[in-house]
């Protein structure tokens, strides 16, 4: 026999975005986020400002982490792209200028006025490091190796006590 409208179907839910967290990170990029919300199935994107995550992995149905991309400073919307459809959080993250970098240790602390001494020189706030100077000019072979650490070769320079500068989008740091 046959049962008329018996049965329903119904169209799965559109993904949403409850809670970014946390809401805040430097426009240098990097801060690992949380998006929670629904119907976090089949992912395609994850934007912040438009621009993709680093990197990101659905944990579960309700929950995503993602690696925020470097940005431009201010309020940006978070997006998750999957195969039912779009969820927007207007203004969900936050770029916030990095602070200034700052110089602990700079090892070796003597080299020659010709240059080419490798040191490495230890702090906070030294990701995206842009440039590193003595007595004015420039250091060569710069390497970022971490937030806390760079390396980097001496340029030749006048015999003395010389100052060292490390900029960064949060500004120059001095030793």
């Amino acid at each position: 026999g046959t049962r008329i409208n018996t049965f329903t179907y119904v169209a799965p839910a559109a993904p949403t975005i409850a809670t970014v967290s946390p809401p805040t990170g430097t426009s240098n990029g990097g801060t690992a986020l949380t998006i929670t919300g629904t119907s976090f199935t089949a992912v395609q994107s994850v934007t912040i400002g438009g621009v993709n995550a680093s990197s990101f992995s659905v944990s579960s149905l309700t929950s995503i982490s993602a690696i925020t991309p470097a940005g431009t400073l201010g309020a940006k919307d978070v997006v998750v792209t999957t195969d039912l459809g779009v969820a927007t959080k207007t203004d969900g993250f936050t770029y916030v200028a990095p602070s200034p970098p700052t110089i602990t240790v700079l090892s070796p602390a003597t080299g020659s006025t010709l240059g080419g001494t490798a040191f490495t020189l230890t702090g906070t706030n030294l990701l995206g490091a842009s440039s590193v100077t003595i007595g004015g000019n420039a250091a060569t072979s710069v390497v970022v190796v971490s937030a806390t650490s760079l390396t980097a070769v001496t340029p030749a320079g006048i015999a003395g006590a010389q100052d060292v500068v490390v900029t960064t989008q949060g500004g120059p740091g001095t030793s």
